[in-house]
């Protein structure tokens, strides 16, 4: 099974800011969906979408506040396949529609299989 990187989630306290710098100065697009909490900046043109997540109260800007996220359309195949070769998964969430499962990479960066993009908005 293969995947392709999809989005990078910002974690963030600063999301206006955020939607701003990156419109302005790259040409992202904004996508709000009604009762998501996440912001998604869409490029015009190929390339990954960033996600704006509201940081958490007990993590600081500055600390671990990038998440890889790949693209796959059966999560559950995937973290199978992957657990197989060594790179266990942690819990398969549920969320608008989409599932997606979290694990860390040698360096300890957080990163995560989604089906999101497969999700009709």
């Amino acid at each position: 099974m293969s995947a392709q990187l999809g989005r990078i989630i910002i974690y963030t306290k600063r999301t206006e800011e955020l939607v701003a710098f990156y419109c302005q100065h790259f040409g992202f697009e904004v996508r709000r969906l009604d009762g998501d909490r996440i912001v998604e900046l869409v490029p015009k043109g190929a390339g990954a979408s960033i996600l704006l997540h509201p940081m958490s109260e007990g993590r600081k800007e500055g600390q671990t506040l990038v998440k890889l996220v790949f693209d796959v359309e059966d999560v559950e195949g995937f973290c199978r396949v992957s657990k197989e070769r060594g790179l266990p998964f942690g819990s398969i969430h549920r969320a608008d529609g989409y599932c997606f499962a979290n694990t860390k990479d040698p360096a300890k960066n957080s990163v995560s299989i989604s089906s999101r993009a497969f999700v009709e908005r």
